[in-house]
């Protein structure tokens, strides 16, 4: 059964706020995009370079506060013009790898929604299973390449498997932690009968929502593996 096969209850006036909502979202990315590469603003780790752009396509305009205060402070462009040290406090540490995770879902969205739908792929008949864990394979796969190349990078003491292992445990974690949120909004949305269908703008305008919610269920799981990655480096 699909996911959108039943009717729906997404109110006419869904559309035009999602449409309002997905263009803003494009327009803060591109100013994020204007800044890193059209003003110079390039981030230390290149991966960050796509990562900010793309969080702005879940958090709009909040994506730009974000990158304000944790994400061009820590450009060397930044750090030669103010000679002020980056924050590197809890939450910015803790936000920083939320974000990443997010970049991540959000890419794995777009590779899984359209995997699954074309190739009519179901779990137990149902698309929207099959969709979830899609989309969880991808995340994890994209957050262990970010966490391994970062963190061996940090860590050059760090052996392979130790290195291979630690980055697997980590966007594992990740991933079941925004999947809370991400997960059970699209359940939410699937068994209310308010899921549109992935062709429909809303849906996009939905995800974003889900993928705010997936931030904020693993926020809690950020923050504890930025103070670990703290008292280590102590």
């Amino acid at each position: 059964m699909n996911m959108h096969g039943m009717g729906t209850a997404v109110p006419a006036w869904l559309t035009a706020i999602s449409w309002v909502f997905v263009g803003v979202a494009l327009f803060c990315a591109a100013a994020l995009l204007y800044d890193i590469y059209g003003r110079g603003h390039r981030q230390r780790v290149r991966a960050m370079e796509a990562v900010w752009p793309i969080s702005a396509l879940y958090f709009g305009p909040l994506a730009l506060a974000i990158y304000a205060r944790w994400g061009r402070p820590r450009t060397d462009k930044w750090r030669a013009e103010h000679e002020i040290a980056a924050e590197t406090t809890l939450p910015a540490e803790a936000t920083t790898r939320g974000i990443t995770g997010g970049a991540a879902s959000t890419l794995a969205h777009f590779i899984g929604v359209p995997l699954v739908v074309l190739s009519g792929l179901t779990i137990a008949g149902l698309d929207l299973w099959a969709m979830i864990l899609v989309i969880a394979a991808i995340a994890t796969a994209l957050l262990f390449g970010f966490e391994y190349f970062v963190t061996r990078g940090r860590r050059r003491s760090l052996s392979s498997g130790k290195g291979v292992g630690a980055a697997l445990a980590i966007a594992l974690l990740t991933v079941l932690a925004f999947d809370m949120g991400m997960g059970g909004w699209m359940l939410f949305l699937h068994f209310f009968w308010i899921m549109p269908p992935p062709t429909d703008v809303a849906f996009l305008f939905l995800m974003q929502i889900g993928l705010v919610l997936g931030f904020l269920t693993g926020y809690p799981v950020m923050t504890w593996l930025a103070g670990r990655d703290t008292t280590e480096a102590a």
